[in-house]
């Protein structure tokens, strides 16, 4: 289990570390559950046949977190798959939670979030991949939109809605903070080589392309995801507008990740340089 050095107030202490790919290569086979509960390998999130080059994996606290609902509120509005679509290589977002898999469909309901949602009810995946349990506070980012009292009501009111199903203490474990991973191939590729990939698809020939995490974050408290306008950087993303509340403590320049995406070089080739 991963420690982190408690504080009520402030930020625990987390590991700034790329996961190296003996890690990657220990976590390749964890179950995760679907909202259906069918199993899935971590693996099959981010590589395999007619799965994105680029992965951004998020991983969400339990599921009544209105601190994490918030952020993908605001993750889903800047960055829609859409956006995604119109990057030169396939990039793409799922969402990794820890609590029960009947949970899942009211948390993609209550966030609006139109990616794929897994969970990991034993919190496995959290431990390997370094991220910690915390009940830090930390400081407001500027991805919530909604007082703290708000949120705490809403996160009530979900708990309790969920008491009929049996669902209530299933949320999952409230000290468990988590973090963003993008995992991304070794090299770009130009868009002949992506279509020749995509041709030896199609013919069975298919053999998954390997993968790394090349940029990272993990939280140090249970409101510490990395602000909206470094993962749009990281995606290789440009803003259309900034909304109001990325000037509240400068999300634009705050940067809490480790790592370099391929962000930059889709720009060259996007330029043809």
């Amino acid at each position: 289990m991963a420690a982190a050095k408690e504080a009520h107030e402030g930020v625990a202490e987390v590991s700034k570390e790329l996961p190296s790919d003996e890690a990657i290569r220990r976590t390749e086979e964890y179950v995760l559950l679907d909202r259906d509960g069918r199993t899935h390998t971590f693996r099959s999130l981010y590589s395999g046949h007619n799965v994105a080059r680029r992965v951004l994996v998020v991983f969400v606290r339990h599921f009544f977190c209105g601190n994490c609902q918030e952020f993908l509120r605001s993750l889903v509005d800047a960055v829609s798959p859409e956006a995604l679509l119109q990057l030169p290589i396939s990039t793409f977002i799922v969402v990794v939670g820890c609590g029960d898999p009947a949970l899942i469909e009211m948390y993609a309901d209550a966030t609006a979030c139109p990616f794929p949602i897994y969970t990991d009810p034993k919190g496995g995946l959290y431990d390997e991949l370094g991220m910690v349990k915390t009940l830090a506070l930390g400081s407001r980012p500027a991805y919530m939109r909604k007082s703290m009292t708000r949120g705490i009501v809403d996160s009530i009111g979900q708990a309790l809605r969920s008491v009929p199903s049996g669902l209530a203490l299933r949320s999952g474990d409230h000290r468990q903070v988590g973090g963003e991973f993008l995992f991304e191939p070794f090299e770009v590729t130009t868009p002949a080589v992506e279509e020749e990939r995509n041709e030896v698809e199609r013919i069975g020939e298919f053999e998954p392309e390997r993968k790394r995490v090349s940029w990272c974050h993990r939280m140090g408290s249970t409101r510490d995801h990395a602000e909206i306008p470094e993962i749009m950087d990281v995606l290789g993303l440009e803003a259309g507008g900034e909304p109001r509340h990325w000037s509240k403590g400068r999300a634009r320049d705050v940067r809490k990740g480790s790592g370099q995406s391929l962000a930059g070089e889709m720009g060259r080739l996007e330029r043809g340089e």
